[in-house]
C-alpha cells in the first residue's frame, strides 16, 4: 500500500484547513461560499481545540495533523448522506446465499478435520463450552472490523476500504500516541496475514503429504516416508502456484468443494458408524494443553482474512450485518458444525485422535476410507494454490512488484517468487512435519492478533474522538480485555506450540530449564 494512502482518501473527504481557536474557526467559516445551515453550530464546542481538522497531504511519524471532516454542517450532513454501498462498482455482485456458501465453503478444510484432536486436549464439556465462546468472540470482532470500516468509508467517502487501509486510516484518527504509527499499521497488519497465509500453506503441505503416506503405508504396504511424499508433490505445487489468474484454478476449485462435501459426509458415517461414548472421555483436560486447543479452534474458525473482501463483493452489503444477517448466519452454522465435528470425533477416537481425523480412518483394511483421504488431499492441494496466491499478492503487489514496473525482467521476478514462497512452505512443513502443531502454532501466534486484537484496537482509534468521555472510557475497557486475550492467546499459545513442536524432537518433556514450569504446569488439570 502507498505511504499517502491516507493523503489520497482524505483528499476526497473535503477537509479543512488548520485552525488553532475558535476565533480563527469562526473566520474561516465567514470566508467559505454559502451560509451555514446553523449559524450557532459551533465545531470546537464538540471537540476540544487541539482535535480541529487539518488538510494533511503527507502523513509522517510523529505529525500532530489528523484526518477529520470537514466541520462545517453542510459538510457534516453531506458525510452522513454518503453511503459507501450505494456507491461500490462490483462487476459481478454475489447473492446472500452466494456469500453465505462462500463463507461456509472457506470454513470446510483443515481446520475441522483438527477438532477432534483439540478436543482432547481440552475435555468435552470444555472443548464444547471453549469452541462456542471463542465463535462468538470471533464473531464480535468481526462486527467490530466492520462496523469501523463502514465509519470510515462514510468519513472519507470511500465505497470499501481493505483491512490495511483500514488499520492505517483508524490509527491516523486516534489518539496523538496512535498517529506517528498510522505510517506503519499496514506493514504490519500485512506482517501478520503473511505469516499466517504461508503458515496455512505450511499446514497444507503437511496435510497432503500424511494422508498420501498414510494411503502408500497402510492400504497399498509401500515403503515411502513423510519427506518423500513432500519431494513428489513439491514440482505440482511449483507448478500450480505458476497460475497467475486464479479463473483458471475456478474449474478445479468447484471440483475440490464437491469432493470436499462428499468426503465429509463419509468422515460423518465413520464417526458414527459405532456409537460414541464417553468411556475413556474426560470432561476437562490439562491447563498446561488449553493453549493447544485455543489455537487450533482459532485457526479453524477464524476468518477475518475473507471477511472483507466478501462484503466488498455483495450485491446487498447491508445485509451481511445484523441480527439475522449473513455473518451471524454462516458463524453460527459454522461453530455447529464445529462443535459437532469435534465433540463426536473425540467421543469416538478419544486421545488417539490424530491432528487430521482422516487418519483415523482405517484405511489399511477399508477402500473408502483410503479414497477420502486421496480426494481431501486433491482438494487441499488445490486450496494451495489459493492460499498462496494471498502472500505472492500482498508480497508481489504491495513490496515488489511496485518496485519493478520498468524492468524487462518483471514476469521473471514473480515467477522467482511464486517458486520461493513454495519452497519456503516446502522447507518449514519438511522440517516440521507435525500438523496438530502447525495449526496451532499459526492460530495462536497470527489469528489472535488479527482475529481479536487488531478488530478492537482499530475500533478504539476509529471512535476515540466521535464518542463522550463516558462512552469512550466503556470503550477502552471493553476492547482492552479482547486485546489482552488476544495478546495473552498469542503468546502463551506461541509459546506452548513451539514448547511442542521441540519437546517432539527432543524425545523428553524438558528442553531447558525455561521450560521446566511450562512442564510441570500441563500436569495441573482444568476441573478437579
Amino acid at each position: 500500500m502507498p505511504k499517502n494512502i491516507l493523503a489520497e482518501m482524505g483528499s476526497q473527504v473535503g477537509l479543512t484547513p488548520a485552525r488553532q481557536n475558535k476565533k480563527e474557526a469562526e473566520e474561516w467559516a465567514r470566508r467559505q461560499s454559502g451560509p451555514m445551515v446553523n449559524p450557532s453550530f459551533e465545531p470546537d464546542d464538540f471537540l476540544p481545540q487541539s482535535l480541529s481538522p487539518v488538510k494533511d497531504e503527507k502523513k509522517r511519524p510523529g505529525d500532530k495533523g489528523i484526518f477529520l471532516v470537514n466541520m462545517k454542517e453542510k459538510n457534516l450532513q453531506e458525510v452522513e448522506e454518503y453511503e459507501p454501498y450505494d456507491n461500490r462498482v462490483v462487476e459481478h455482485p454475489t447473492t446472500n446465499t452466494e456469500t453465505l456458501l462462500h463463507l461456509l465453503k472457506g470454513s470446510l478444510g483443515t481446520g475441522i478435520l483438527a477438532m477432534p484432536h483439540a478436543f482432547s486436549k481440552s475435555g468435552y464439556v470444555v472443548g464444547t463450552i471453549g469452541t462456542v465462546v471463542i465463535g462468538v468472540l470471533c464473531t464480535y470482532c468481526i462486527h467490530v472490523l466492520l462496523d469501523s470500516c463502514y465509519v470510515l468509508c462514510k468519513r472519507r467517502k470511500v465505497p470499501s476500504l481493505t483491512y490495511t487501509a483500514a488499520a492505517e486510516a483508524a490509527l491516523s484518527e486516534g489518539p496523538d500516541w496512535c498517529k506517528a504509527f498510522a505510517p506503519y499499521a499496514a506493514h504490519v497488519v500485512n506482517a501478520f496475514l503473511l505469516i499466517y497465509q504461508i503458515g496455512t500453506c505450511c499446514v497444507y503441505v503437511v496435510f497432503v503429504s500424511e494422508n498420501i503416506h498414510f494411503v502408500l503405508t497402510e492400504h497399498f504396504k509401500l515403503n515411502v516416508t513423510v519427506f518423500e511424499v513432500m519431494l513428489y508433490i513439491l514440482l505440482p505445487l511449483v507448478l500450480i502456484n505458476w497460475v497467475r489468474d486464479l479463473k483458471y484454478l475456478a474449474p478445479f476449485s468447484a471440483i475440490a468443494n464437491a469432493v470436499t462435501i462428499v468426503s465429509f459426509a463419509i468422515i460423518l458415517y465413520y464417526i458414527f458408524r459405532e456409537a460414541p461414548t464417553l468411556e475413556g472421555k474426560v470432561p476437562a483436560g490439562k491447563i498446561g494443553d488449553f493453549p493447544l486447543f485455543f489455537g487450533t479452534v482459532l485457526f479453524a474458525l477464524e476468518a477475518i482474512g475473507v471477511i472483507l473482501p466478501l462484503e466488498n463483493e455483495m450485491k446487498t452489503p447491508k445485509d451481511f450485518v445484523g441480527k439475522f444477517g449473513v455473518l451471524n448466519g454462516a458463524m453460527i452454522s459454522i461453530i455447529i458444525l464445529y462443535v459437532g465435528m469435534g465433540l463426536f470425533g473425540y467421543l469416538q477416537y478419544g486421545n488417539k485422535a490424530a491432528g487430521s481425523i482422516t487418519l483415523n480412518l482405517p484405511s489399511e483394511t477399508e477402500t473408502l476410507a483410503s479414497v477420502v483421504q486421496c480426494l481431501l488431499a486433491f482438494a487441499i492441494f488445490i486450496t494451495h494454490g489459493l492460499a498462496c496466491y494471498v502472500a505472492i499478492d500482498i508480497l508481489w503487489n504491495e513490496y515488489i512488484g511496485v518496485r519493478m514496473l520498468n524492468s524487462n525482467h518483471r514476469i521473471i521476478w514473480e515467477y522467482l517468487l511464486r517458486t520461493l514462497i513454495v519452497l519456503v512452505t516446502f522447507g518449514i512443513a519438511a522440517a516440521v512435519p507435525e500438523l496438530d502443531l502447525f495449526i496451532s502454532l499459526f492460530g495462536a501466534l497470527c489469528l489472535s492478533a488479527l482475529g481479536l486484537a487488531f478488530p478492537a484496537f482499530i475500533q478504539s482509534c476509529t471512535y476515540w474522538y466521535y464518542v463522550s468521555d463516558s462512552e469512550r472510557i466503556r470503550m477502552i475497557v471493553k476492547n482492552a480485555i479482547v486485546v489482552l486475550f488476544g495478546t495473552l492467546g498469542l503468546v502463551v499459545g506461541t509459546w506452548t506450540s513451539l514448547e511442542g513442536i521441540i519437546v517432539k524432537f527432543s524425545g523428553h518433556g524438558i528442553v531447558v530449564n525455561a521450560t521446566e514450569a511450562p512442564s510441570a504446569f500441563t500436569e495441573t488439570s482444568l476441573m478437579p
